[in-house]
């Protein structure tokens, strides 16, 4: 029976200080047998920062990429929900290495039954800032405005602007904080309009799993935690999740 391994808020930044991570995520990629594993979900915030020159990747991707290749070549299935660090994912993810890349929300099957996958970045009422940066930033014109900066410059800026992001967003409990709530919320919501049997979501950085009623029963909100800190991953074996928290407990 085929799996799928789902993962999010990797954070990978393209300097060389962050190598060593780079190599441990590849090494956790490799864990998984491609004969067994035949779908990869990535939940968003696979990169720290993202985006796509005509002619121009960030060479410190590289080995990432590559092994993204090789799991494309083996037959997995690649999917790239966007977050809020890697929302101007494009062509080269999609063509050259195969990723579906969702730029918002998607229903994927999971068997008999479906689930609506989201990053959940924007989804907290009360962040207006950042929902007004997201309209702002996803604009075409400000998309190809910004190819005109050099992209050893675009990678500073969106340094800095990646650390205010974490910032605004880190809490002391993420669990309990306002965006875990939300897309609890969110999660409750979609499933008792009967929109879809399972949620998935990241962006919290909180593992999570809850049941919640549907028309018919009850349905599953899953939060995937995230790798960057915990290495927290979600594996469907054809029949029920698990989650997997990789950290020292809390």
């Amino acid at each position: 029976m085929s799996k799928t391994l789902i993962v999010s808020d990797i954070h990978l930044k393209a300097i060389p200080e962050d190598r060593p991570r780079h190599a441990e995520f590849i090494a956790f990629l490799k864990r998984f047998d491609p004969a067994e594993y035949t779908r990869l979900i990535c939940l968003g915030d696979l990169f720290d920062f993202w985006y796509e020159y005509k002619t121009v990747i960030f060479s410190d991707y590289f080995e990432v990429l590559r092994v993204f290749a090789d799991l494309r070549d083996a037959g997995v299935e690649l999917h790239l929900i966007c977050g809020n660090h890697d929302f101007w994912a494009g062509r080269f993810l999609r063509d050259d290495l195969g990723f579906h890349v969702h730029p918002n929300d998607v229903d994927l099957p999971f068997g008999d039954k479906r689930a609506r996958i989201i990053h959940g970045d924007g989804i907290n009422p009360d962040d207006t800032r950042y929902r007004l940066y997201k309209s702002f930033a996803r604009n075409p014109f400000v998309v190809g405005a910004f190819r005109m900066i050099h992209p050893d410059w675009a990678m500073g800026i969106a340094c800095a602007v990646s650390h205010g992001s974490r910032t605004m967003f880190k809490t002391p409990d993420p669990l309990n904080g306002p965006e875990a709530r939300s897309l609890r919320a969110y999660a409750e919501a979609v499933l008792a309009a009967g929109e879809a049997d399972y949620v998935l979501c990241g962006h919290a950085h909180a593992m999570e799993m809850r049941e919640f009623s549907t028309p018919t029963g009850t349905g599953l909100y899953l939060n995937t935690g995230d790798w960057l800190e915990r290495r927290c991953h979600t594996v469907w074996d054809g029949e029920r999740f698990t989650q997997v928290d990789e950290a020292e407990p809390r």
